[in-house]
């Protein structure tokens, strides 16, 4: 499987066969809670897999469009506060 880039000027460097998606399964039985109540957020193709494992997920409205359409959620941009209202909307679930 080929490197992910999360940006140009930085590498995310996983065990081979490891992604975000296994981090947020793994948390998850660490912490002995279902991945359906795990919530996740990002912005890049490399934050898919653990949209894809998480129970609620949110792309952050810089994501592009791609992005957004994977994740149960779209929240406002990082400049428009998009984490802290990410963070309101799981607080009220």
């Amino acid at each position: 499987m080929p490197p992910q880039f999360a940006r140009t000027y930085y590498l995310d460097v996983t065990p081979p066969g490891h992604d975000k998606g296994t981090f947020v399964a793994e948390m998850a039985a660490r912490l002995g809670v279902s991945v359906d109540e795990v919530a996740t957020i990002g912005d890049m193709q490399n934050d898919l897999p653990m949209f894809a494992r998480s129970g609620m997920s949110f792309a952050m409205g810089n994501a592009a469009d791609d992005i957004k359409r994977r994740a149960t959620h779209v929240t406002a941009s990082n400049e428009g506060d998009g984490f802290a209202k990410a963070m309101d909307v799981i607080l009220a679930g």
